[in-house]
């Protein structure tokens, strides 16, 4: 059980982290800071995510203001998303996170092997 007196904040920062931390929301913004304003498609086929998916994520973000839909009414309709302002202000934690994940890919892979290999014996 949370107790709120010894980390008043932990509820709300539980709340932003729930929705930014998650794997899918972190590519997204990584890709979007990378390389600006992209289409929904672009956005599908460079991160392999499932439609429906990147719909409930590009949503949340865009909920929670990190992100900025530009709907322009053509045939076919295009849509393009954005990093907002707060977005790109979340640009160097989310990057540096990529980053570290990159870096340390190689060892997190060993200890898992090392790890798989000790609980079978």
């Amino acid at each position: 059980m949370l107790d709120n007196n010894r980390c008043p904040d932990c509820t709300r920062i539980n709340e932003v982290l729930s929705r930014v931390g998650d794997r899918w929301s972190v590519l997204v913004i990584i890709a979007l800071a990378r390389h600006g304003t992209l289409r929904f498609n672009e956005l599908k086929r460079s991160l392999g995510i499932s439609q429906r998916m990147l719909s409930l994520t590009l949503k949340e973000l865009e909920r929670d203001g990190l992100v900025k839909r530009t709907h322009h009414p053509t045939i076919p309709p295009k849509v393009e998303y954005t990093l907002t302002e707060m977005g790109q202000s979340f640009r160097e934690p989310v990057s540096a996170l990529g980053n570290w994940a990159l870096e340390n890919q190689k060892e997190i892979e060993a200890a898992r092997q090392a790890y798989d290999k000790a609980v079978e014996e």
